[in-house]
């Protein structure tokens, strides 16, 4: 009897492990990584749906163009967006690395300028995310020249 109950005992213990297990695999597999967040908000960013795109980011984000301006809090970022995203802004990912909490992504983006011929730039963007939300970028633009 006392072997019968250790035996029972050993089988529920084993089967409580491989169920949590299972359970924890299921919530990673269920959680967005960095990449595929950035990569769902800047959809937003080209359908022009800015708004969804801030939905994305802390309420203290900090976005710096190196050389040029920095942008702090989403009011920053969305007086930025208005002025310079007359229409949605083109751009491509060559690549994505993600390392913790940061995203490095590099490519190209079009933007329309006031005279409504588009001006083409390469990118190298530095993002750093606080639990799934934008909370910082560095950007690194250069124009291409014709």
């Amino acid at each position: 009897m006392k072997r019968s109950l250790i035996i029972i005992l050993l089988f529920l213990a084993t089967f409580n492990v491989t169920a949590q297990t299972k359970n924890s695999n299921i919530k990673h597999q269920t959680e967005m990584n960095n990449t595929t967040i950035l990569h769902t908000a800047n959809e937003f960013v080209s359908k022009g749906d800015y708004e969804s795109f801030l939905a994305y980011c802390t309420p203290d984000t900090k976005w710096v163009f190196v050389g040029e301006r920095i942008l702090n809090g989403k009011e920053d970022v969305r007086a930025y967006m208005k002025e310079f995203y007359k229409e949605p802004p083109v751009f491509s990912v060559e690549k994505a690395i993600e390392d913790g909490d940061f995203v490095m992504v590099t490519g190209e983006i079009r933007l329309k300028n006031k005279a409504g011929k588009y001006e083409h730039f390469d990118y190298c963007d530095i993002w750093r995310f606080e639990d799934g939300k934008i909370a910082e970028l560095k950007a690194f633009v250069i124009e291409k020249k014709p």
